[in-house]
């Protein structure tokens, strides 16, 4: 990897950690070895270290997506153990998927300041991955979003996966 922002919250970064949180990061390399960069966030859940277990949350950008896991643990090496595995897990289910391809959101008109009510105020740009319902809504969770736009490559259309208020998922494609 490129690039490693480590932050801490809550806690001093050592040397040490940051050294041991790399070392397990470069092992994932072999899994993808288009990782750009990473960014580690280590904290503790409360200001209080000696009962507060250690949280760590780490974000990979690879080309063309996200791959994002959180893990806790007794101390910050444990998480990082845990947060490097379930990244490990992530890593191979993504490194055999084909090329994505990008879908141009509509440019909206904007209307004068004086009108009332809701606007566009942010465009994202998303990119598309074919994937089956079941993965779209792993990273829908892993991003930590309420919906998910991807290529479903069950039906080969563009779908939605989103969280319905009962803790299901919901399901979202264009009809005929």
């Amino acid at each position: 990897m490129n690039i490693y922002q480590m932050i801490g919250r809550n806690l001093d970064i050592t040397e040490a950690m940051k050294t041991y949180a790399e070392d397990k990061l470069e092992k994932l390399e072999r899994f993808s070895d288009q990782i750009v960069d990473a960014r580690v966030v280590m904290a503790y859940d409360s200001k209080n270290h000696a009962d507060a277990p250690a949280k760590v949350e780490v974000q990979l950008n690879v080309p063309n997506g996200v791959v994002r896991a959180e893990e806790r643990g007794l101390d910050s090496y444990a998480a990082i153990d845990k947060v490097v595995d379930k990244l490990e897990r992530q890593l191979k289910r993504f490194k055999d998927r084909s090329q994505s391809r990008r879908v141009d959101v509509p440019e909206f008109v904007e209307e004068s300041p004086e009108s009332e009510g809701p606007r566009l105020v942010r465009t994202k740009r998303h990119v598309l991955r074919p994937m089956t319902p079941e993965d779209a809504a792993m990273q829908m969770d892993a991003l930590g979003h309420d919906f998910y736009m991807f290529h479903n490559a069950e039906t080969n259309l563009i779908s939605v996966i989103y969280l319905r208020d009962d803790g299901h998922y919901g399901l979202i494609e264009p009809g005929n």
